[in-house]
């Protein structure tokens, strides 16, 4: 029914063009970020020729089958929109190299067995998603050297895609995987003095004066809560030479 779901910004064919940049590399990016596309705008096809496509940041809840038609991206970034599953046409962008899906909805079902036939990709990013497990079948992604998964709930990492042989980076921080719990380091709760400074009262104007008064208020508040030192343990019957012994010194020298 119409009205459902945000409509989002419609755009042209002519916004399209305008939003094609040249890179310094020759490679030609359309750049439609933070456009508040809701859905994939058919007039892209006209362009499906450009080596670079920047969806990201934008309401998109779906990738269409037509995604195919871009046989020459090489850099698809689609990060911080609303999609929970990818086409099945993805896996024919053969030339693919950079693909970057952090920050949607995707799940575990949402990743479609194809994905595993860009056999050109170098980065990967799922980070942010709705993950629960990975895919085994992305250990045939032999080109990638990163992987982000951080931020899903992984419980659990397949040999086949930690032993891919590129591999430089993996990032899984954020999930509830065992094997790369992080120990939490010990909070210190003594406030150590890095610097200290000495003058005297009367050379600081009232700001520093009251600065110096509420650091010395928070000192004291330290000392209190530092457990006191037990009484001091007493040895009636050691002879030192600071007690019943200095009586006796002048003969010990004799001796």
């Amino acid at each position: 029914p119409k009205g459902k779901g945000p409509q989002g910004k419609r755009i042209t064919l002519k916004v399209a063009k305008n939003s094609v940049r040249v890179l310094f590399n020759g490679r030609r990016r359309l750049e439609l970020s933070k456009m508040g596309i809701a859905t994939f705008p058919k007039c892209l096809l006209e362009l499906a020729d450009v080596e670079e496509l920047d969806l990201s940041r934008n309401m998109l809840r779906k990738i269409p089958n037509t995604i195919e038609k871009f046989q020459n991206l090489m850099w698809l970034d689609l990060h911080s929109n609303q999609i929970d599953e990818l086409p099945a046409a993805i896996g024919t962008l053969r030339n693919l190299t950079y693909l970057n899906l952090c920050n949607n909805k995707l799940t575990t079902k949402g990743l479609p067995e194809e994905l595993t036939h860009l056999k050109n990709l170098r980065i990967l990013n799922l980070g942010l998603n709705c993950l629960e497990t990975v895919p085994t079948t992305l250990g045939a992604l032999r080109e990638l050297v990163e992987l982000g998964l951080f931020d899903n709930a992984l419980t659990i990492i397949p040999k086949s895609v930690k032993k891919l042989p590129k591999l430089e980076r993996l990032n899984v921080k954020r999930n509830p995987l065992p094997e790369f719990a992080e120990k939490d380091e010990p909070i210190d709760t003594i406030k150590r003095i890095e610097t200290l400074y000495l003058v005297e009262k009367k050379d600081l104007c009232n700001p520093c004066l009251q600065t110096c008064q509420g650091e010395r208020d928070e000192l004291h508040k330290l000392e209190e809560m530092t457990p006191g030192t037990s009484e001091k343990p007493s040895f009636p019957s050691l002879t030192t030479p600071n007690s019943t012994a200095r009586d006796n010194q002048e003969e010990w020298r004799i001796k």
